[in-house]
């Protein structure tokens, strides 16, 4: 720490690793341990205030700027209000659902349609855990295509809303669904829509 810098208060400093889960805030990193960041460089604002603290690993915490390969401070700031939007939105297992189908979508690099998410198996009776994804179209229940006794299992999937928020989530994007023609949405083809 830079000299004749106050160091973080203890209880900002938790409040900021709890609302990153104590991991980096980076939705295609997740690793630790993690640094606590100001978005905002503290010569600038000379502060430390929620809003303007992120828990960063120190791979994304040497990455942040301006350059290319870099992760700007427009994305920090998203990516910090991507978090908010999880964390009061959505449970345990749900947040763990979007962050560990955001890799594949995100690895395949395809925007334009052809991705498609493997199925879900989930004990039975785990809706209730789900029920905010669900709620807000983002996951549907597959019939069970089985033959013989009902299975212990419910099986579920992204839609093509849920596989548009995942996305957005990964790429920093505001949460919310896109209102503007100019921001199309993604082709992924949608669970409902096959035989």
């Amino acid at each position: 720490m830079p000299e004749g810098r106050p160091a973080v208060p203890a209880e900002l400093r938790r409040a900021v690793l709890v609302e990153a889960g104590h991991r980096c805030a980076v939705p295609t990193c997740r690793a630790h341990p993690v640094d606590i960041e100001h978005i905002e460089d503290w010569a600038k604002v000379q502060e430390h205030k929620f809003e303007n603290l992120i828990a960063l690993c120190p791979n994304c915490h040497r990455r942040k700027g301006n350059g290319p390969d870099q992760i700007d401070r427009k994305s920090l700031r998203q990516y910090k209000a991507n978090l908010a939007v999880l964390n009061s939105r959505y449970g345990e297992l749900e947040r763990r659902l979007i962050e560990a189908f955001a890799g594949p979508l995100r690895a395949s690099g395809n925007r334009q349609g052809g991705v498609k998410f493997p199925n879900i198996m989930l004990a039975q009776g785990s809706g209730l855990s789900i029920w905010y994804l669900i709620r807000d179209g983002y996951l549907v229940q597959i019939p069970w295509n089985g033959t013989g006794t009902p299975p212990m299992v419910e099986v579920y999937q992204f839609t093509q809303a849920g596989a548009e928020f995942v996305m957005r989530w990964a790429d920093a994007q505001p949460l919310d669904p896109p209102t503007s023609e100019d921001d199309p949405p993604l082709n992924v083809p949608d669970p409902a829509d096959e035989d």
